[in-house]
């Protein structure tokens, strides 16, 4: 098993130049890891699908499994980032309003790199799971956040209960929606799934 240390980034880059190279490396990460698989990943591979030296590459990060974890945080935050500006001007919204909007979100989110996202839930699962739980617990506090402005609307008591149950039953819904990708893009699904969530909240 991989220690917290072995996975933690050598050091941050202070210079514009030496952080697009970061970036490259990162992309390269996903290039080689969707393409070649895990197994055949390797430091070697990914700085030359970069284009930098494999010296480079170990300057910043000193495995390939710390380069997936960065990677995962990453395609993490470019998600949360669609979820919460989703989010952002629903404070007045009922719930019949605002649960598609999330729902649609959360669909949108697991747009972004499908093949992507399914390696990296793979891999985290024996690096670790810290990027999954932070992802889970910014979506809990954004619809946490929202059911307290709506509590007149909602019939569940408990809110962090509600808000840990809508996330957690669109996020399986949605993944399970990846590994079948003709319901990623199913307009069926979406609306089915909204209808579950609006009567969890409502009992309607």
């Amino acid at each position: 098993m991989t220690s917290v240390e072995q996975l933690r980034p050598r050091k941050s880059p202070a210079q514009s130049r030496s952080a697009q190279m970061v970036e490259d490396l990162l992309d390269a990460t996903a290039r080689v890891l969707v393409r070649d698989g895990w197994d055949k990943a390797s430091t070697n591979r990914i700085a030359k699908t970069a284009g930098v030296s494999v010296g480079s590459l170990y300057q910043y990060f000193p495995n390939k499994e710390a380069l997936v974890l960065a990677l995962a945080r990453r395609h993490g935050e470019e998600m949360l980032a669609i979820f919460v500006q989703s989010a952002a001007n629903l404070a007045n919204e009922p719930l019949s309003v605002a649960v598609p909007v999330f729902v649609r979100a959360m669909l949108e989110a697991h747009r972004v790199d499908p093949d992507l996202h399914l390696t990296l839930l793979h891999q985290l699962l024996s690096v670790g799971l810290e990027p999954v739980d932070d992802i889970m617990d910014a979506s809990k506090r954004v619809v946490r956040q929202y059911l307290e402005l709506r509590r007149h609307e909602v019939r569940v008591q408990d809110l962090d209960a509600a808000a840990w149950m809508c996330v957690t039953i669109v996020d399986s819904v949605v993944h399970a929606a990846v590994l079948d990708r003709r319901r990623l893009d199913d307009p069926v699904i979406e609306r089915e799934l909204c209808a579950v969530v609006l009567r969890y909240l409502t009992g309607s």
